[in-house]
């Protein structure tokens, strides 16, 4: 194993009340933050119900203006984010989110058509008499073509149409993602004479913008995956105890379960601090972090495993202070670049990856620091308490108690 440090020798348990300390601060501070807002967390779409309409535009989003017509609609409370595609050709989107009012199907779609009208409105047709292109379908494109009859095939040309009007939306989205912004650019399409794209400059328009997807979650619904996130991270945490009471002690599940528990408060105390919300995304990064936070405990309470048998008559605490110094370069190391990776996916990955990142550069730091200063501590504190004469190790190093 790499070894970063050599001969550490630092007191990591003599300084577990500021370990401690920092941690019912941190806590406090979460706490306060949700009990000041509502005693409630910031709950995305997908947990509390409502319409997402996602809107690619022709060049940079108006966002500001966006959200002002919006507002000027009397929708409630609307939330917008812009998404930038750093890699490969230039998208911009925005994520329009309409939290729901009202009960059953009939107020998802209001929401949804409420969005669009918005839209509509803030970019109008420049001509009334024109369809935009960039919202056809393939069905009203197919009989727009037979009326017009570009090819001059006559009447019985109705599926040759129907093939090149799904020939013309196919490369609008595949090629063009979705927004065609110059007519020309038809020509690439099998079939897409000159007398059709001069058919279509007469009869549609380019808009500067094309709804690309439509999602639509239902009350009921959102607060059944907010029950299954709950269920998923307890069981998950329930079945962690298990194997590290199984494989340990109970003493020592105990103490990781408290700490990837304190790793996961910490960490919606911060979201409801910063107003971050609470997807389904968030929650997948949450149970990534109980994961990571717990195998870092794991390897240092196999170290303090190993060095009971090594060290039989040293106090416990300094036991589990080496153990913790000898992993300290492969902390690090697993840790450090962990971190610069989701680090750069927090700065570049946009901002429909902000609250996923930021859910595990949090997640990272918080769970290293719990192992060696949370978990270790609460074990030697438990033994301290329950006296000297209590076996903990395993294997041959089972009923040679350690001094306190």
């Amino acid at each position: 194993m790499i070894q970063i440090f050599k001969q550490v020798n630092i007191d990591w348990m003599g300084k577990a009340r500021y370990f401690f300390a920092l941690s019912i601060a941190l806590l406090l501070l979460g706490g306060f933050s949700w009990y000041a807002k509502g005693r409630s967390l910031r709950y995305g779409i997908d947990f509390r119900g409502g319409t997402l309409v996602y809107v690619r535009f022709a060049g940079t989003p108006p966002v500001e203006q966006l959200r002002q017509s919006l507002n000027a609609q009397g929708l409630g409370e609307i939330s917008l984010q812009s998404i930038s595609d750093i890699a490969g050709p230039r998208t911009d989107e925005v994520v329009i989110g309409l939290e729901q009012h009202g009960e059953g199907e009939q107020a998802l779609d209001a929401g949804k058509t409420a969005i669009l009208q918005a839209l509509q409105k803030t970019f109008p047709s420049p001509d009334p008499a024109k369809q935009d292109f960039n919202s056809a379908t393939p069905t009203t494109l197919a009989e727009f073509l037979s009326r017009r009859d570009p090819l001059a095939l006559g009447p019985t040309a109705g599926d040759r149409y129907n093939d090149l009007a799904r020939h013309l939306i196919g490369f609008r989205d595949s090629d063009r993602g979705g927004l065609l912004t110059n007519f020309p650019d038809l020509k690439l399409v099998e079939g897409a004479t000159d007398a059709v794209i001069g058919s279509l400059q007469n009869g549609y328009y380019l808009g500067t913008f094309t709804v690309r997807n439509v999602e639509i979650v239902g009350p009921k619904v959102g607060a059944q995956l907010r029950r299954q996130a709950v269920l998923a991270t307890l069981y998950a945490l329930a079945g962690m105890l298990i194997y590290i009471a199984f494989r340990f002690e109970w003493v020592y599940g105990a103490a990781a379960v408290l700490a990837v528990f304190h790793d996961v408060l910490i960490t919606l105390g911060l979201f409801s601090l910063l107003g971050y919300e609470i997807s389904l995304t968030v929650i997948a990064a949450l149970l990534t972090l109980v994961g990571y936070s717990m195998n870092d405990t794991i390897v240092i309470f196999d170290r303090v495993r190993e060095n009971l048998r090594l060290m039989r008559r040293e106090p416990f605490r300094v036991i589990v202070n080496r153990s913790i110094n000898q992993t300290l370069s492969r902390t690090i190391l697993t840790s450090g670049l962990t971190f610069l990776t989701v680090a750069v996916l927090f700065l570049m990955g946009g901002q429909v990856l902000r609250t996923f990142s930021f859910a595990l550069v949090i997640g990272i730091v918080i769970g290293t620091y719990s192992s060696f200063g949370i978990a270790a501590p609460l074990v030697v504190a438990w033994y301290h308490w329950r006296g000297p004469r209590v076996a903990v190790g395993t294997g041959s190093a089972a009923g040679n108690a350690p001094r306190s």
